[in-house]
């Protein structure tokens, strides 16, 4: 039996007026002149992610500076190295809202508004390993949406965006271990 679907196969071929759309507006770098209707929405999304990548960085500092006790030093040194990581999270998103044409959202008034995950204060070093983990079980269920919401519609910024989330899921792995042991 024939499907009138696969007896009238299309043709996979380049756009040509696309490729010749790509020679023009050099000034605008990687950023093609496409016409996406989701392009706004990318960057929204993008800049919410930016706010809880900057709030972590923010939250993985201060308990790195902040933890005591006898297994501290060891955990304050991953905190610090999450934080660094948090941090090339951050200006990777930052650098693909630019290539975008948009503007990465800095703004300190509205960070914590922003972010999916929170930013706290705690001094007990098991309560400091829980809210890290509890942010980036956060933040693997935001990545983990945006990728299946971008779909094939920013491979560049869904494949950035998986990448983030394998080292998310690398952190809450290291963080759970973390809580097993000083509990």
């Amino acid at each position: 039996m024939t499907n009138s679907k696969s007896s009238k196969k299309e043709k996979l071929q380049l756009d040509p007026k696309r490729l010749n759309a790509a020679k023009r507006s050099l000034d605008k770098g990687a950023v093609l002149p496409d016409v996406s209707p989701y392009r706004e929405d990318i960057i929204r999304l993008l800049n919410d992610s930016l706010a809880t990548e900057l709030v972590c960085i923010l939250r993985y500092k201060r308990h790195h500076f902040t933890a005591t006790g006898l297994e501290s030093p060891a955990i304050a040194g991953e905190f610090l190295v999450h934080a660094n990581e948090e941090q090339a999270h951050a200006d990777r998103i930052a650098a693909r809202i630019v290539q975008l044409g948009g503007e990465p959202d800095f703004n300190p008034d509205s960070l914590t508004k922003r972010s999916h995950a929170d930013y706290n204060e705690q001094l007990d070093l098991h309560a400091m390993i829980r809210s890290n983990l509890i942010a980036e079980r956060v933040a693997i269920e935001a990545y983990t949406q945006m990728v299946a919401l971008i779909g094939d519609k920013d491979h560049t910024t869904r494949r950035l965006i998986e990448q983030i989330l394998e080292q998310e899921q690398e952190h809450a792995d290291e963080l759970s271990d973390w809580m097993k042991r000083a509990g």
